[in-house]
């Protein structure tokens, strides 16, 4: 089942159901440390190297050589990092960290915005938030995101204006921006928890009491409230904000980077594309391979690498395999998709769940006995439970939804059958 988060009291966290929507959350990477940005501004380098002999046609085996000999990696490396830089530079373009590419590209009815900023998961965790604010004040709505160390996207059911967006950005205002954007986020909540605890505001322990962490949490939100009626420049709350950009993010590279656009030493290119470039795949699937089966992910992910292959030979205009016009490379594509959308019995299911859970005046006990009907489980349900659905038929009839009541009666019917 996929859910939408709503907001969190203390440690529990207050979801509602979102049927047939895809996971925006990817796996955990809480161990994971971040890419450095001298990294990640080092591979920029070499990706504008790679860019460079690409461009002027160089063999294979030179190109090979140049990677052994710049990198100190053995051949199948050699060869994955050359199949990879080479695959990108003939599907679109080898983004660096002097030019800065906009992949727009759509699914179904979301449009995709992505945003090929090597520049580390830090900086573009401030480069997203920024964006997507920007966006969301143009749009007047909110907009998706998704935030990897090799760049990041937005989405939305409207036209996305990035590039618009990005060039609104100043390099000054940065942090004013961040502090409205990260305002009313959890990571500003959890951080004040922290810093309200070191400056002994929120007590941990009290006369040899222990107060767990979610009345902690939940003590630090009335604390916040509170603090910011006094005045938005109060040193704890100031300090939760410094935390949050300067130590979970990297507000000082972000800002060094819309500098550097704003005096053209980074240039921002956008293209259209029918499907996902090599470089914006992962980015793209952060949360869709979490759908996938881990038998399946490889056959999906051969399969996505042969469209990408498809559409750089249709693209050269070469025969055989590839002899597809535009459209049949969209179809190819949304075909591959739908080995990883819930069957159309997992979205009726889930629909009918959802209603279950929202049922008025109906016992919580007979909510769960409701959802293992639906689930199809037939046996060791609740005998009282079968006697009230016969108890109060008539209101049932008038206030569940049709749907709900002809799979809870059908399933009422296999169990008197058995």
């Amino acid at each position: 089942s996929t859910y939408e988060f709503q907001f969190s009291r203390g440690t529990v966290a207050q979801v509602k159901s979102a049927v047939g929507r895809k996971p925006t959350v990817p796996s955990w990477f809480s161990d994971m440390l971040p890419l450095s940005f001298d990294l990640a501004w080092e591979i920029g380098r070499f990706r504008q190297l790679m860019r460079e002999k690409l461009s002027a046609k160089m063999s294979k085996p030179d190109i090979l050589d140049f990677i052994n000999q710049h990198l100190y990696v053995d051949e199948n490396a050699a060869e994955a990092i050359y199949s990879y830089m080479k695959q990108q530079h003939d599907f679109a373009l080898i983004p660096t960290n002097n030019e800065i590419l906009i992949e727009h590209y759509m699914e179904d009815d979301m449009k995709f915005a992505v945003f090929h900023t090597l520049y580390g998961r830090r900086v573009n965790d401030c480069l997203s938030r920024a964006v997507a604010f920007a966006v969301s004040k143009i749009q007047k709505r909110d907009v998706e995101v998704g935030v990897s160390d090799n760049g990041f996207y937005i989405a939305s059911k409207k036209n996305l204006p990035a590039a618009r967006a990005l060039s609104l950005l100043e390099s000054k205002r940065l942090g004013e921006l961040l502090n409205i954007a990260i305002d009313k986020t959890q990571v500003l909540i959890r951080r004040f928890r922290h810093c309200a605890g070191r400056a002994l505001m929120i007590l941990r322990n009290y006369k040899g009491h222990h107060k767990r962490v979610g009345k902690q949490q939940v003590s630090s939100m009335i604390l916040m409230s509170a603090v910011k009626r006094i005045s938005e420049d109060f040193p704890i709350l100031k300090e939760a904000r410094r935390e949050v950009l300067e130590d979970l993010m990297d507000i000082k590279n972000a800002e060094m980077i819309l500098e550097m656009i704003e005096n053209k030493r980074i240039r921002v290119t956008s293209i259209d594309t029918q499907i996902p470039s090599p470089f914006a795949f992962n980015l793209v699937l952060m949360g869709h391979l979490d759908m996938v089966r881990m038998e399946d992910r490889l056959e999906f992910l051969r399969r996505m690498h042969n469209l990408v292959q498809a559409k750089i030979s249709l693209d050269k205009g070469k025969q055989g395999s590839s002899s597809i016009d535009e459209l049949a490379a969209k179809k190819l594509y949304e075909e591959v998709w739908k080995d990883i959308s819930p069957p159309e019995t997992d979205k009726e299911k889930e629909r009918l769940i959802h209603q279950a859970w929202n049922l008025k005046r109906v016992p919580m006990f007979a909510k769960r006995e409701i959802v293992r009907l639906i689930e199809g489980e037939r046996t060791d349900i609740r005998k009282d439970f079968l006697k009230a659905l016969t108890t109060y038929r008539k209101e049932i009839d008038k206030t569940w939804p049709q749907d709900l009541k002809d799979a809870v009666f059908a399933a009422v019917k296999e169990i008197e059958v058995e």
